[in-house]
């Protein structure tokens, strides 16, 4: 059975910041029940979903008994695998709920850009897409992956994957409500549409949380990427996950940046 025709293809990414709580970095169980209820919403209206997952490292000091970030990369790969096996049993636990089922895909940037793993990626994922009740869920593969967690983020997977998919759209549900410009006098106050996003490239500041690897500088570049191959991409809050299908619908609240 086939996703409905006139539904989109849409990327979910979803960030460290929403899936978990800091300082600590637990898992925000609350949190991820209402994402998985919108990505269910979303479902049900007949759109593709794909979810690009950040939260693995974060979850996983908890494991460790960590409160903080570590330094390490042996460390970090030690809690990403610790964190990716307590992060997928809650995708599972809480989209089973809805009668829907979950695959994971790990991938690393080297994946990527092998054109004969790339083109297995994409089969495999089209291969799953013709199941609407299964929801693919990719994040980095952390535990062996070395760039990724010194520089990389799934702001750029995100983004790669999209464009591997000919997605339709890219939402990236982030700790902030939207692009915010240089006049902003509050969080509140961004930028709800960008049609060219090289006149807004420079408006970003280097926010990350402490648990996060990426901030609004890779995601405009994520963005500038997405875009550029003709996907229109979102930025919005994660903390207001009910407003999903909303935004894949035209409405919500985020800044929308026009594709090419």
């Amino acid at each position: 059975m086939s996703a409905a025709k006139s539904g989109k293809k849409v990327v979910i990414k979803i960030g460290t910041g929403v899936l978990t709580r800091e300082p600590a970095g637990k898992l925000h169980h609350a949190m991820i029940a209402r994402i998985s209820q919108a990505i269910a919403d979303l479902n049900g209206a007949g759109h593709q979903c794909i979810v690009v997952s950040s939260g693995a490292v974060g979850a996983g000091l908890n494991t460790f008994g960590l409160d903080t970030r570590p330094e390490k990369l042996e460390m970090l790969q030690a809690c990403a695998a610790a964190g990716q096996a307590a992060l997928m049993h809650l995708y599972e636990t809480h989209f089973t709920h809805h009668d829907l089922k979950v695959a994971q895909l790990l991938l690393t940037h080297e994946d990527l850009k092998d054109e004969k793993r790339r083109a297995n990626i994409l089969q495999t994922l089209d291969s799953i897409l013709q199941f609407p009740h299964i929801i693919p869920i990719i994040n980095e593969n952390d535990s062996v992956a070395v760039f990724e967690l010194k520089v990389g983020d799934n702001d750029i997977l995100s983004s790669i994957v999209a464009q591997l998919l000919h997605a339709d759209l890219l939402v990236m549900l982030t700790s902030v409500p939207g692009l915010r410009g240089p006049d902003a006098t509050s969080e509140d106050d961004i930028i709800e549409t960008v049609d060219d996003i090289d006149t807004v490239l420079g408006f970003a500041l280097d926010e990350k949380g402490a648990l996060s690897v990426g901030g609004m500088q890779s995601k405009l570049q994520a963005v500038k990427d997405a875009v550029g191959a003709g996907i229109e991409t979102i930025i919005a809050g994660g903390s207001h996950p009910e407003q999903l299908l909303e935004l894949v619908e035209g409405g919500g609240t985020g800044t929308r940046f026009a594709a090419k």
